[in-house]
């Protein structure tokens, strides 16, 4: 049978707590401030966030690293359960589960999770400062350091042979910690080396067998030829080559005992990948000039610092080529003049730049410097790599080609040529904008040619930069080169509206004060409207309204609008002063379901509106929350109790009914069937529908789909899962429920010190035989399948024995390290059912630790009939300590007095006050009369 109860609080805020599984060595559960989870490098971290809350809240995993200026790592986890196999150091730190369901504030719960790890250990030796010998001779002081990485801190402990050094075991030997590395290394110092001294040591790293992480061990030998490395590189420094050569530099150990292993490294940090390092030798093959730099090789035996010695290699090459033209700087005149003097400057860039030579020609002959043609080159503090030509009183004999040629002494690169022409035509830039060419008018997304013509000879480069403000061209870059005068933007952007500077270069040109011109560029863009996409939710003889918004567009004006229902055109118009449009359907019919669209238009195009109108009706929101929902009557099956609420049950018609389908997990074959409803559904009504027949152990996953006469709504999925501990709670966590569903009855127990024992039952379970008018028909939720716990007073029970059950023991944590000065409180509720003409009494009691059963102290009592239904007993208790609670059944005079429990509760805070009769008596009609049939 389909139940529905409306009660407004089923709706929720969400809350939160972390449970673990995976390898956890230890976990700290909550103390005042923080709660520990540790783990052992390389084992699998899981971490489960469950909630409670409706509707479901969303679940969302984040970690710091530990500390504030971390900030926020790792990708975010959508999950209720965060798993890392393999879990490294770097990954512990805080983790945080989020939950939000949009009802009061998130949800926020942490843990610490700490990883716990154990390098192998290495030892360094020294001689003491100012005694340094190649070799440890007798008479010298000899310090062994030991290093560990760990978590936690490390131990260490040092032997000698076999033996056990310890402070004050040898006058000769002392074992310390340097006071600034507390708890980072143990020093062995061996004072005025001894012969005896020569032997093995063993260091010992301990973390003393945390999370099974075993001892680690480092012999070193110490000898009388133990010396720190010396090497020698068999290689000159620098190292000139051309590209594409091979260089090999070869490095050797020339002194160490134990021998020192060589390493290389680069100025880069790291090597180039095709680099090859064998046996002391790194080998560079077809070098290029981004391998160039600084090679070091280190040679380390751990045995005082280690030894280092490096290299330069230089790849030669020569790179951008460029010139300029300086007309004569004592006269106001940018031109070029018979009589005068003119300067021609070639400049490249070289590596090595020592090895940079310049010739010059004329025509394609060799010019040497003169009184009148005079060749020099500008120190290279000011301009590295230029050379200059002035020509002093112009002649006309002197017009022509002139050649600077740049190459490298050490020859292997192909040199570089540069021709500039001196002639009567030469003559300084101008740069215009043509006509039309400004301003530019675009569309978005089009592609544009910005345009300014230069005229003279040489031509120079062209640079393009943004006129109007600081920010970058389209290529990313502050300015952009072109050779032709022209810029070209693909696609181009709104963003991208404003004036545009183009510039002459003084390279490849002339040296004289730039030429500058402006282009205006106009991007016109379609209109820019919300909502872009909307979905609107209404049933039949219902209005619907819909506004479309102008957010900008370029050109704003003359703006005109079109609504259209599918190709159907519906209104049309132009906008006045107004930046939005609206349309209504005053009644909504059924050939008025569909997609609207509003065209927003202008001379760049339209910006589009649409709204989709439908009758199909909100998903459904599974409440996941329920107590108990798993019952079990037979050995193979089992049933579920599914619960939800309609979201949004008024937007839409009135639901008619649910199509439930379910399928068993890895099948393909949903089974379906149609749930009829009958009356209209309330917002934050819990309906409820009991699956049965479910095959245990096996998982389902279920389908949920309301019907209106629109057809079928949005369906919402989710899974049901077998589990023996569905309604076992072991340890207090803010809330406690037992409904007594399962066997281990949440870890009730059965006092040893009693007369009998309470019994767990069904009404579908119950003998045959059972004692008429007493005892109830059904769990407290009416099921014949739910279970409760009773007392059986029938014979050989005799009045007065009594039988107890006990609760689990509830941890409760102080506030405040000094302990509990106000008692925390704590709602105490159950429902009972005391019918029969003979019943006694039923108490219920709080025993806190240290206390003896026979002392727990009276918080409830009652006796005598109370009549044939349940009802719920709460009451606020105040434990100082950790606790239980106990159910004591007293039987009364006669066979017809079988007393029942059942829904057990434990909440923090106090108990609410009892509700008004008034709003008793609507909960009481409404959980009588809220049926919809089957």
């Amino acid at each position: 049978m389909l139940e529905g109860v409306y009660c407004q609080g089923v709706y929720a805020p969400p809350t939160v707590r972390i449970v673990h599984s995976g390898h956890a060595c230890n976990v700290e559960e909550e103390r005042y401030t923080e709660r520990v989870y540790t783990i052992r490098e390389g084992e699998t971290l899981e971490l489960t966030c469950l909630v409670t809350g409706h509707p479901r809240p969303h679940i969302r995993w984040t970690k710091t690293a530990g500390s504030v200026s971390d900030r926020f790592q790792d990708t975010s986890v959508f999950n209720e359960t965060l798993h890392i196999a393999k879990i490294l150091r770097h990954q512990g730190g805080r983790y945080y589960c989020k939950a939000e369901n949009g009802l009061g504030s998130p949800a926020i719960k942490s843990i610490r999770v700490d990883v716990y790890y154990l390098d192998d250990p290495v030892v360094t030796v020294h001689q003491s400062i100012g005694e340094a010998k190649e070799q440890f001779y007798y008479e010298r002081t000899v310090f062994l350091r030991c290093v560990a990485n760990s978590n936690p801190p490390v131990r260490y402990s040092w032997h000698r042979g076999r033996d056990v050094l310890s402070q004050g075991s040898d006058k000769g030997v002392e074992i310390y910690e340097p006071f600034f590395t507390q708890g980072e290394t143990k020093i062995l110092k061996l004072k005025n080396l001894r012969p005896k001294d020569y032997a093995n040591y063993s260091c010992i790293a301990s973390v003393r067998n945390v999370c099974g992480i075993p001892d680690r061990r480092v012999i070193f030998r110490l000898t009388n030829k133990t010396a720190s490395p010396s090497i020698k590189l068999l290689v000159e420094d620098p190292i000139v080559v051309n590209p594409g050569q091979t260089v090999s530099l070869v490095c050797i150990a020339t002194g160490g005992e134990p021998p020192p292993t060589l390493t290389w490294s680069s100025t880069s940090e790291k090597l180039p990948e095709k680099s090859v390092v064998k046996d002391g030798t790194l080998t560079l093959p077809a070098i290029t000039s981004e391998d160039a730099g600084v090679y070091s090789c280190i040679a380390s035996n751990n045995v005082g610092n280690p030894a280092k010695k490096s290299t330069t290699i230089i790849v030669r090459a020569l790179k951008k080529g460029r010139f300029w033209i300086t007309p004569d700087p004592y006269h106001n005149d940018d031109n070029i003049q018979i009589g005068r003097e003119v300067k021609i400057s070639c400049q490249v860039e070289a590596t090595p730049p020592e090895e940079l030579m310049f010739s010059w020609l004329k025509n394609g002959r060799a010019l040497r410097s003169s009184e009148r043609m005079v060749i020099t080159q500008t120190d290279p503090d000011i301009s590295p790599g230029t050379t200059n030509l002035d020509i002093i009183d112009l002649k006309f004999t002197d017009f022509g080609t002139y050649t600077c040629v740049a190459s490298l002494r050490g020859g292997g690169i192909p040199e570089i040529s540069i021709d500039v022409n001196i002639s009567s035509t030469t003559v300084p830039p101008s740069l215009t904008v043509p006509r039309g060419k400004s301003p530019l008018v675009v569309r978005e997304g089009e592609t544009v040619e910005l345009e300014c013509l230069v005229s003279g000879k040489p031509k120079p480069i062209i640079l393009w930069s943004r006129a109007d403000k600081e920010v970058l061209m389209p290529d990313g870059s502050m300015q952009m080169e072109s050779y032709d005068g022209v810029l070209r933007i693909v696609n181009v952007s709104r963003e991208m509206t404003g004036s545009y500077r183009c510039q002459t270069s003084q390279y490849n040109g002339f040296n004289v004060k730039p030429r500058e011109a402006v282009v205006e560029l106009i991007v016109q863009y379609p209109p820019a409207v919300e909502p872009a996409w909307s979905e609107v939710r209404q049933g039949l003889n219902r209005p619907v309204a819909m506004s479309c918004r102008v957010l900008r567009a370029h050109p704003s004006r003359v703006l005109r609008y079109e609504w259209r229902l599918g190709s159907r055109l519906l209104h049309a118009g132009h906008f006045d002063t107004r930046d939005e449009t609206e349309y209504t359907v005053r009644t909504l019919t059924r050939e008025g379901y569909g997609e609207y669209t509003c065209d927003i238009i202008n001379e760049a195009g339209a910006g589009r509106c649409t709204f989709l109108v439908t009758g199909k009706a909100f998903a459904p929101e599974f409440y996941y929350d329920t107590y108990s929902p798993l019952w079990q009557n037979r050995p193979r099956v089992y049933g579920f109790k599914l619960q939800w609420t309609q979201m949004n049950p008024d937007a839409v018609d009135r639901i008619m009914a649910y199509r439930l389908g379910i399928r068993q997990t890895g099948q393909q074959r949903w089974w379906e069937q149609e749930i009829p409803v009958e009356g209209p559904i309330q917002k934050g009504e819990l309906i409820t529908y009991n699956l049965t027949e479910l095959i245990r152990p096996e998982a389902y996953e279920v389908r949920l789909t309301p019907i209106t006469r629109f057809g079928e709504g949005d369906f919402t999925i989710r899974m049901v899962t077998y589990t023996r501990q569905n309604d076992c709670v072991s340890v207090f966590s803010g809330e406690f429920h037992c409904s007594f569903e399962e066997e281990p009855i949440c870890m009730f127990t059965q006092d040893k010190n009693d007369n009998f024992d309470w019994t767990r039952q069904s009404a579908a379970t119950r003998d045959t035989k059972y004692t008429p008018n007493t005892g109830p028909s059904g769990d407290h939720s009416g099921s014949k399948q739910g279970f409760y716990m009773y007392i059986e007073t029938s014979r050989p029970r005799k009045e007065g024995e009594k039988a107890r059950l006990l609760s689990p023991t509830f941890n409760v944590a102080p506030k405040n390290p000094y302990g509990i000065t106000n008692p925390p409180a704590y709602c105490f509720g159950f429902y009972y059912h005391m019918y029969g003409k003979h019943i006694g009494t039923l108490n219920a009691f709080m025993k806190q630790k240290g206390q003896a059963t026979s002392d727990a102290s009276p918080v409830w009592s009652l006796t005598g009939n109370q009549g044939e239904r349940w009802r719920q007993a709460k009451i606020s208790i105040h434990p100082t300590s950790s606790f239980q609670v106990i159910f004591e059944g007293i039987r009364g005079p006669g066979i017809e007095g079988d007393i029942a429990i059942d829904d057990v509760t434990l909440e923090e805070g106090e108990c609410p006050d009892p509700p008004s009769n008034l709003f008793t008596f609507l909960c009481n009609a409404c959980n009588a009369n809220r049926h919809l049939k089957k």
